[in-house]
């Protein structure tokens, strides 16, 4: 099993609150880009009144830092998207390690995951690669799919250069801030 409690900085997450509050996910490949601590701070701050009993979908999950974080503050379940087969491995034996039973980890493209028969969540954390899909046409495949359940609260994670994108019809804006080279906002889709 990965020894994925390793304390160097560089090398892992950590979870920040909730019941699995100091536990470290390990950074498996240098190709993941986590959210920074203090992202992730403000990020539940935000979530904190409404997380409890939310089912989300961690579409670009890295880490699986930004889903775990969820369950460990009371999201009821937990879908992890990864493509990066060594990254969802180690997610995966971070969930065993975790004795999380609440999450399942797909091995497989976000866009292609996308295209399946879509269940409803209430919770999405979209943080793609910078250099990755749109933010914008994401938001929409998610909205017009029926991926999103009614007042389903999406996180947009994006590089300042990119910026954030115009919002689709039947979406609103809930919080926006930055942080280093990361912009990210709070929407809620009310379609």
């Amino acid at each position: 099993m990965t020894e994925w409690k390793d304390r160097s900085e560089k090398s892992n997450v950590r979870i920040i609150a909730g019941q699995w509050k100091g536990r470290r996910l390990r950074i498996v490949t240098d190709e993941i880009r986590p959210t920074p601590n203090r992202v992730r701070e403000t990020l539940f701050n935000w979530l904190a009144p409404v997380i409890e009993g939310r089912r989300g979908l961690d579409l670009f999950a890295g880490t699986g830092a930004l889903g775990i974080e969820a369950l460990s503050r009371g999201a009821a379940q937990m879908v992890f998207i990864e493509r990066h087969q060594a990254a969802a491995r180690g997610l995966r034996e971070a969930l065993q390690e975790l004795g999380c039973t609440a999450a399942r980890v797909l091995a497989t493209d976000a866009g292609e995951y996308l295209q399946q028969a879509p269940s409803a969540f209430d919770l999405v954390f979209l943080d793609p690669p910078f250099d990755g899909p749109g933010l914008e046409n994401l938001c929409t495949l998610l909205g017009s799919r029926g991926w999103l359940a009614p007042g389903a609260l999406v996180y947009l994670e994006t590089g300042h250069q990119q910026g954030l994108p115009s919002l689709p019809e039947s979406w609103e804006l809930l919080q926006q801030k930055s942080a280093g080279q990361v912009v990210y906002a709070l929407a809620q889709w009310n379609g």
